[in-house]
């Protein structure tokens, strides 16, 4: 590794034969000396042993200890890392990548999100989610149509967290029609960001497709939306093959506070998965209808004291909503 002499810090000038030293041990334990100096002079030695040592294990050290530099330079050096011929040093670029806050060091990862090699674009765009950089929008948007499915999952992620409504119309699609259940999860979340028709009929053919997780996801995207359209779907989602999706239709249901699916619900206070009953046990009680007490009293013997927990609350819920006014 070439020698770096720009710094007048005794202290880092102390360090430097260490940093040479044939032992890649003492080398590693050097740098992390030097991580601790909080020196910025330290950091061109940091990113010169993460380009250019031997020991892939004084890389991937390197890579960890720079987590905390805001500098351009670095979140350029740790994005050339994402290229590194060891998985393990990959790994310590990208961790370090995704405590980046700034913007001017996300500016610098934004190039990579085009790199020849798709596990360095998936992880570009990654580390870009968590800064929500506006100017990755773009980036992103044209990574949804990328070969790779990882890459497409990120940058569905990225649009979902810069909330970029007008990228509901293709994330809709990616929804229904992506070959990787992964991308397909992904965008159903996303889909909550907003009210939009697409994104609505999105969601109702997604509670048919064969992954669970998609069909999961978007049960619960449909109830943060509070859509009445899906009202019904959701009640026909409390008998999906995987328990799960009934849960999850079941809180839902909740929130949309319908009705209708009082008599569907109150039949899960008997199911043999107790968080099933838990939480038709709360549902009911959201929806607010009396004609779940008969039900959710049979219920207060449950044998899981959680379940009976629930029950307690959503009839404390009904007779707080129903009581009669107070006499004068």
């Amino acid at each position: 590794m070439e020698t770096l002499n720009h710094t007048d810090n005794p202290d880092i000038l102390a360090l430097q034969p260490r940093l040479q030293d044939p032992d890649a041990g003492v080398r590693r334990v050097a740098l992390i000396e030097l991580a601790d100096l909080e020196d910025p002079d330290g950091l061109p030695f940091l990113a010169a042993a993460l380009r250019q040592d031997a020991d892939a294990q004084v890389r991937a050290e390197a890579a960890r200890l720079l987590e905390a530099w805001e500098e351009p330079s670095i979140a350029t050096a740790l994005c050339d890392a994402l290229s590194d011929p060891d998985e393990s040093v990959q790994e310590a670029a990208a961790q370090s990548l995704n405590q980046l806050k700034s913007a001017t060091a996300g500016r610098a990862i934004l190039p990579y999100v085009k790199h020849s090699e798709a596990s360095v674009r998936s992880r570009a765009l990654r580390a870009l989610r968590e800064l929500r950089l506006p100017e990755s929008a773009e980036s992103a948007l044209a990574a949804l149509a990328d070969e790779n499915a990882s890459v497409r999952r990120e940058a569905v992620s990225v649009l979902g967290w810069l909330k970029q409504t007008h990228a509901l119309p293709e994330l809709a699609r990616l929804a229904v029609d992506d070959p990787q259940e992964d991308v397909r999860r992904a965008a159903a979340g996303t889909l909550g960001m907003a009210e939009d028709q697409a994104a609505a009929e999105a969601l109702l053919s997604a509670l048919r497709d064969p992954a669970w997780q998609v069909r999961e996801e978007a049960i619960i995207t449909l109830g943060k939306l509070r859509l009445a359209q899906a009202a019904q779907s959701l009640v026909a989602a409390l008998h999906d093959d995987y328990w799960r999706c009934r849960l999850q239709a079941a809180r839902s249901l909740g929130k949309l506070r319908f009705a209708p699916a009082v008599a569907e619900l109150a039949k899960l206070l008997s199911h043999s998965i107790s968080n099933l009953r838990k939480e038709a046990a709360l549902a009911l009680g959201e929806i607010g209808s009396t004609a779940a007490l008969p039900a959710l009293h049979k219920a207060e013997q449950d044998q899981d004291p959680e379940v009976r927990k629930s029950v307690r609350i959503a009839i404390a819920q009904l007779s707080l909503l129903h009581e009669s006014p107070s006499a004068p």
